[in-house]
């Protein structure tokens, strides 16, 4: 049993509002105001991964002969209660509320500005 199936097993997954590929305002922490898009979420973290967010810098040894050891720099994980949705159009950070369509259908918008996500 691998670490991710460990962490499964002990936590429970969140439910997020936010999803892949949304474009979030960091609103507490050392990257205060960047804003990014959401790359990848770990619902049973209750964290998220965001573009060019919390940068990380590793040092990955030669795997072959005559490669050459480089330096990667890679986003790691933000918890998700440091992120608000952030509209694009307004330029405003904002909650997000599931409401129910006329048609019966479950969407997301932004509370601030009444703007839809979905």
């Amino acid at each position: 049993m691998n670490l991710n199936q460990k962490n499964k097993s002990l936590t429970s997954r969140v439910k997020m509002r936010i999803r892949k590929g949304d474009t979030v305002q960091v609103i507490n922490g050392k990257e205060k105001g960047k804003t990014g898009e959401v790359l990848r979420t770990l619902p049973y973290e209750n964290r998220l991964i965001v573009e060019g967010i919390n940068l990380r810098t590793r040092h990955v040894k030669p795997t072959q002969e005559g490669e050459t050891g480089r330096i990667v720099t890679e986003e790691a994980s933000v918890h998700a209660s440091n992120v608000m949705l952030y509209s694009t159009k307004k330029k405003v950070a904002s909650r997000v509320e599931v409401f129910v369509d006329k048609d019966g259908s479950k969407k997301r918008r932004l509370k601030k500005t009444g703007e839809l996500i979905d």
